[in-house]
């Protein structure tokens, strides 16, 4: 079965990043990967913990993305916490370098999945949550699964 260009298939997700910010805009941009990396990313094994993008010299940096060396990879496998550049266009680029300068402004990878054969990263301008705005979140979030639960009740 041949995959359409277009087919979608999320890998992971970065629910850290939606509970420690306010994402305000998403950008879908390329990754440059070496050597064995496509196929640990494709078996899921790599790690968004405390990731962010820097954006320097017109060009997008991913900092901190771990992704574990691939199991069947001999000795030319990639080294796992090195940084990654982004693909995205200049008009993009510069877009975002303004809004970062602004105060208060960070670019996160909010998720990464696959798009027909190629891996793409959302990267997503947020704001940082304040910690009254993670205790509201999560205050709302336990009220949707109280009223999922009382709902599922009354049907039985």
């Amino acid at each position: 079965m041949k995959q359409d260009k277009n087919s979608f298939k999320p890998l992971q997700k970065n629910r850290k990043a939606y509970f420690n910010y306010e994402v305000i805009e998403d950008l879908e941009c390329g990754i440059a990967l070496v050597g064995t990396e496509v196929k640990s990313i494709r078996d899921g094994k790599f790690s968004f913990a405390d990731s962010y993008v820097t954006v320097s010299n017109h060009a997008l940096t991913l900092v901190g993305l771990t992704i574990q060396q691939y199991t069947h990879g001999n000795i030319n496998n990639h080294e796992p916490a090195r940084n990654r550049r982004l693909l995205a266009h200049k008009q993009e680029i510069k877009k975002l370098k303004r809004k970062v300068d602004e105060k208060g402004f960070t670019l996160i990878p909010t998720s990464i999945y696959l798009r027909g054969n190629l891996v793409k990263v959302q990267v997503s301008l947020c704001r940082g949550k304040q910690l009254h705005d993670k205790r509201a979140a999560a205050k709302e979030k336990d009220m949707k699964i109280d009223m999922r639960r009382e709902l599922k009740q009354m049907q039985y």
